[in-house]
């Protein structure tokens, strides 16, 4: 029990350090980037806002969310907390500025995380349609993949491309160097990764899994994962010469063996952070090779943070 608590004391102290050591640093550095002043007029339309013929798909900085369609996961007050990422329905993240969505399934086309389940994907689908419906030149990169620990849904592919065939972008490298306007009126971009079906086919619909890549690490330690996400970050080839999307999370993720192991707290530690780590990305000369940034819980300053850099690139300012 003594080397329990022993344990305990510890992990607090070393979490305490890294909050204070992100805070010290924000404190030095401030969160100036270039395009860290503007705001977009409209969140629901910020791509428009910008220009569809100005902006390339290779220069847009995509906020994303993470594990996108939690928020009517498990029992509310029960099992929720602990896995429950996004507040808000995945209509309502696209109205706010999310353009990446992160969507896992399980065999009966169940939304999971983990041995959690919610809603059907056709939630999802429904969601996205609609936004597509109200809008007319904003691009979403939706990512579905199979849950840890499940098996594929049957025909899958075959599902995804009956239900968004007219909307979707086939896959092309091409398509990087490509502005928005020269894509419509498709703007979806749908990378599906199976865990033992065949994954999709080059020049096909749907985009495999090796068209968006991450280097994710199971820590809820948050100066740790800043650290980890630089230097991920700076192994990778400028975005404009990539052909592929890189994501970068700017979340930490509950451990067992710590007391508190709801995600809205955990996640907290790192979550106002993201326009430091954009500071600190160009500051250290790898501006050029930021992509997707993902958060849990989004809210209106993450997607102004993602959307100003964004905005500075099609002017020529970053």
């Amino acid at each position: 029990m003594g080397a329990q608590a022993s344990k305990q004391i510890a992990r607090r102290k070393a979490i305490s350090t890294e909050k204070q050591t992100l805070c010290d640093l924000q404190g030095s550095c401030g969160t100036d980037f270039p395009g860290s002043d503007y705001r977009p007029a409209d969140r629901q339309n910020w791509m428009s806002g910008i220009g569809p013929d100005k902006i390339r798909i290779h220069q847009i900085v995509w906020p994303g969310t993470h594990d996108s369609a939690t928020n009517k996961i498990g029992i509310p007050f029960v099992t929720r907390p602990f896995a429950q990422c996004q507040s808000l329905s995945i209509y309502r993240q696209l109205c706010r500025g999310a353009r990446v969505l992160d969507i896992r399934v399980n065999q009966d086309r169940l939304i999971c995380h983990g041995i959690l389940k919610t809603y059907s994907v056709d939630v999802v689908i429904a969601d996205v349609k609609k936004f597509l419906s109200e809008t007319q030149s904003e691009v979403i990169l939706l990512e579905v993949r199979t849950e840890f620990g499940h098996d594929d849904p049957p025909e899958f592919d075959r599902y995804l491309e009956e239900q968004l065939g007219e909307h979707l972008i086939h896959q092309d490298d091409a398509v990087f160097g490509k502005t928005v306007a020269e894509l419509l009126p498709r703007r979806v971009i749908c990378v599906w990764k199976p865990r033992k079906s065949e994954a999709p086919k080059p020049g096909g619909a749907l985009w495999g899994p090796g068209y968006l890549k991450d280097n994710w690490i199971d820590t809820d330690l948050p100066s740790t994962k800043f650290e980890s996400n630089l230097k991920f970050l700076s192994q990778q080839g400028a975005a404009a010469g990539r052909r592929f999307f890189y994501r970068v999370e700017n979340t930490v993720t509950p451990q067992p063996d710590n007391p508190i192991v709801c995600v809205k707290p955990v996640t907290s530690r790192i979550h106002s952070y993201a326009r430091l780590f954009i500071n600190q990305a160009v500051a250290k000369g790898w501006g050029d090779r930021l992509q997707i940034l993902s958060t849990d819980f989004i809210d209106e300053d993450f997607v102004d943070a993602c959307a100003g850099f964004t905005y500075a690139r099609a002017e020529g300012k970053a």
